[in-house]
């Protein structure tokens, strides 16, 4: 049965992260909010997780998943960054943009995009995510909560609730979160690249 947690934005109470940790480590996954929008979020080796979040929204292998990160360093770890991408990096986190960068060899190749070899990656400003993080002590496996057919990603409390019950282990509610997903900025080529505008703003281009 998916547990239901409501928790405060803003001050999150720690002994609701530490049991939305324990479900993340126990094999789960989880809804969480983030900046930019509800997300669907499981532990970075949890392959059947994985498989789970990619039928809950129909995705296919060319799908870009993100690893949502504590930090800079913690990005480091995950993604080849060289200098220009580091000065963009660090003057746009935290905040509501996930950056495509090559995969060093600590990402498991199920979440790199299966041509480029590439991964997401972002630091979320949200105190939820953050303690989540802090708690979890490594990146969380994560997408937009965007159901297939939807104009928007979910949002609603109510609405997650009624759709995503069945298919989840636990929902953290924080109230509504936002409908604009992340900016999606390509760091692989010389030059960044805006793939995709969202609530991030631009205009350091």
């Amino acid at each position: 049965m998916t547990r239901r947690l409501e928790i405060h934005p803003d001050n999150p109470q720690a002994r609701l992260i530490r049991q939305a940790v324990d479900v993340i480590r126990e094999g789960g996954v989880i809804v969480y909010p983030t900046d930019s929008c509800y997300a669907l979020g499981c532990g970075i080796g949890n392959k059947t997780g994985m498989e789970r979040i990619r039928r809950i929204r129909q995705l296919d292998d060319n799908h870009h998943f993100t690893l949502v990160c504590r930090d800079l360093s913690e990005i480091a770890t995950y993604a080849k960054v060289d200098n220009t991408a580091y000065r963009l990096l660090k003057n746009l986190t935290p905040g509501p943009y996930t950056f495509l960068l090559k995969a060093t060899h600590e990402v498991p190749r199920r979440l790199q995009h299966a041509k480029r070899k590439t991964i997401g990656l972002r630091v979320p400003d949200h105190a939820i995510t953050q303690a989540l993080l802090a708690e979890l002590g490594e990146p969380l496996m994560s997408t937009t909560l965007h159901l297939p057919g939807d104009h928007l990603p979910l949002s609603d409390p109510y609405d997650i609730e009624e759709r995503l019950s069945a298919h989840v282990d636990l929902i953290l509610l924080a109230g509504s979160c936002g409908v604009e997903p992340t900016t999606v900025v390509d760091l692989v080529g010389e030059v960044p690249e805006v793939v995709r505008q969202g609530r991030g703003a631009v205009d350091w281009l």
